[in-house]
This record gives structure tokens, sequence and C-alpha cells, in this order.
């Protein structure tokens, strides 16, 4: 990796404050929090590198598009909010418990999304729906 910078320095401590998967809109706002002038083109250029380092991994979010975390998690999988739009990591992983038989396939790797209401939205939600009905 080439010199490290306060923009990339920024763009770790996000990663590492946010703790879940970001996108790049994602890295860009909250970097901006401790860089004013953080851009665009300066957090593509350094999650490129960081992704060449190993520090960082891609995902491809179904409805998202590409989102990156740290690798230092391990496997695990992702819930995605519905209402925050906000994804968050699930400890563990169900399938590697489960040996899937699909004969003449090589599994190599998998990727689970599961969706719905995080906490906080989903208290939001009854409590909105308690204000309404009375």
């Amino acid at each position: 990796m080439k010199r490290n910078t306060t923009q990339r320095a920024a763009i770790e401590q996000v990663f590492c404050q946010q703790d879940r998967p970001l996108s790049v809109e994602e890295i860009l706002e909250y970097g901006r929090g401790m860089v004013e002038s953080l851009n665009q083109a300066t957090v593509y250029r350094n999650i490129k590198l960081l992704l060449e380092a190993g520090w960082l991994r891609q995902l491809r979010h179904p409805h998202l598009g590409m989102l990156y975390e740290r690798t230092s998690k391990g496997h695990h999988h992702h819930f995605h909010c519905r209402v925050c739009n906000r994804v968050y990591d699930l400890p563990g992983c169900p399938l590697k418990e489960r040996t899937l038989e699909l004969p003449g396939f090589v599994v190599e790797d998998h990727e689970l999304f599961l969706f719905g209401l995080c906490p906080e939205c989903r208290k939001q939600k009854a409590s909105d729906e308690l204000g309404t009905s009375i």
C-alpha cells in the first residue's frame, strides 16, 4: 500500500466506528465529518488500495449494489433494514453447519441477505402505530 494519508486514515476510522458494511456514499458522508475536503474520487481510490491490501472486502447487495466491509470479521451474513436502509452484520453462518449436496456443482462461496426491520425501526414503527390508534 502507498503512503498513509489523512483521507485514508479517516476512511479506515469510518469503517472502525460504523462496524458494518458501507456504500461509497456512506463512507463519503461519515468521512467528511472528519476530513471536510474528502471527495468521491479519493474514496474510490482509497477503497481500491484497501481492497488490494486485504483490509477491505466488497460484497454485492441485491438492491444497494456494492458495499464494503473490513476483512477482519471472518465469514458472516447480513441483514438489510427496509426502513433505514442500513445493512447490519449477522454473526455466524447457518449454512456452514449443513452440507449442501448439489450433484455436479462445486460451491466456492455464498452470501446471504435477510430483509426486514432493525430493532430501532421496529420500535419506531410500533410507537407510530400506537400514536395513530388513539
